[in-house]
């Protein structure tokens, strides 16, 4: 069975998902800002929960259709195939978005949502209540300039909640970003990267998965699992898939930090994530490092002034980043800050600036390739 899925995430990563999603042999079929939609049948659809390190969530969308009535909304709606997924006895919520559209009362459009599908299973199941004690279906409805979409929930907790972070420090970068940002700075086997203001090791330890093909969802459920239409195998061949392409590549990556709390915490996510010979965790002030006889890559998330400490703070900090960084030349750095003047701080001008999102802060990863003193 061949099924539209829409995978979310954050705002700047729909390239790299969308590059992700083409080397899992899906085909896309468009993209929009926060999201990427493609075609898989049921194996698919695990795989990609399985795999898809970048995205937020995976969805099966139903269907598409102009909505700027309430009435269209409710025959639109109506007119999808609800009782190909939902039993006559599953849980069905509805929540959802609406931008830009002439529908734009979440609450109203919930509840006419909840009606068209009750009026569409009564008629196929022929009853008139539903107990709604079952497999819950989160159905998620999307209308953007008037086109709504209406979606299931494959995922359940969000794909950035990859199991290995229990415990965080004060304002923790979503590993999803994190992922994102180890990516763009092209993790090697034979180059070290280092994360020298670790925090919960976040960075250093979506670097050492990526850099050693550890797929990000193999050792979590998926809402989807309970789907009666999913296949269990297709779970079970997307993990055996994943595992099999691991590999042991002499990859190695530093989770240093001034605090010794932020590094007993780092060191034990590591080992949860199952890195605790691929990612060295220890204490040491990010000011002070010093190059070692190696290839190597900074990477990391300072305090922007924002949730931690004051952006006088942050940016007396970026000045002290600034200079040490420069001695550890030619190494590359990747900052990622939400401070429009992180580079008059530093001291140089990034040779490249990407805009990201971490959370709903706008920010900026600023790269430096040739970094030199």
């Amino acid at each position: 069975m061949t099924l539209e899925l829409v995978a979310t995430c954050l705002f700047g990563l729909e390239r790299l998902l969308g590059e992700e999603i083409d080397s899992l042999g899906f085909h896309r079929t468009g993209t929009i800002d926060g999201r990427v939609s493609f075609l898989a049948d049921e194996d698919g659809l695990a795989r990609a929960n399985v795999n898809l390190r970048f995205a937020e969530r995976v969805y099966i969308r139903l269907g598409s259709f102009r909505a700027e009535s309430f009435d269209q909304l409710f025959e639109g709606t109506k007119a999808l195939p609800w009782e190909a997924w939902i039993g006559k006895n599953d849980a069905f919520p509805v929540k959802g978005h609406a931008i830009h559209s002439k529908l734009f009362s979440v609450p109203d459009c919930q509840k006419i949502v909840k009606k068209a599908i009750v009026e569409r299973l009564k008629r196929e199941y022929r009853i008139s209540w539903f107990e709604e004690s079952g497999v819950k279906y989160q159905v998620e409805f999307f209308i953007l300039k008037d086109e709504a979409s209406l979606m299931i929930d494959t995922t359940g907790a969000p794909l950035h909640k990859r199991g290995y972070r229990i415990e965080a420090n004060e304002a923790p970068i979503r590993e999803t970003l994190a992922a994102a940002i180890a990516a763009i700075s092209r993790p090697l086997p034979h180059v070290l990267l280092w994360d020298p203001l670790c925090g919960s090791g976040t960075i250093a330890i979506e670097g050492a998965m990526l850099a050693r093909h550890i797929a990000p969802g193999k050792s979590r459920p998926f809402a989807a699992m309970d789907f009666a239409a999913i296949p269990r195998g297709a779970w079970l061949r997307a993990r055996e898939e994943a595992i099999e392409g691991e590999v042991n590549n002499g990859f190695e990556a530093y989770a240093s930090d001034i605090n010794p709390d932020s590094v007993r915490l780092a060191e034990a996510n590591a080992k949860r994530a199952g890195l605790a010979d691929t990612v060295r965790c220890f204490e040491a002030d990010a000011r002070h490092i010093a190059r070692l006889d190696r290839r190597g890559t900074i990477v990391t998330n300072p305090p922007y002034g924002e949730r931690l400490g004051t952006v006088e703070e942050a940016r007396a900090l970026y000045r002290e980043l600034g200079a040490c960084f420069r001695e550890l030349a030619p190494w590359q750095v990747y900052v990622i800050t939400s401070d429009k003047e992180f580079e008059r701080y530093y001291g140089k001008r990034a040779d490249k600036v990407r805009k990201l999102y971490n959370g709903m802060i706008p920010c900026a990863l600023y790269q430096y390739f040739q970094n030199k003193k």
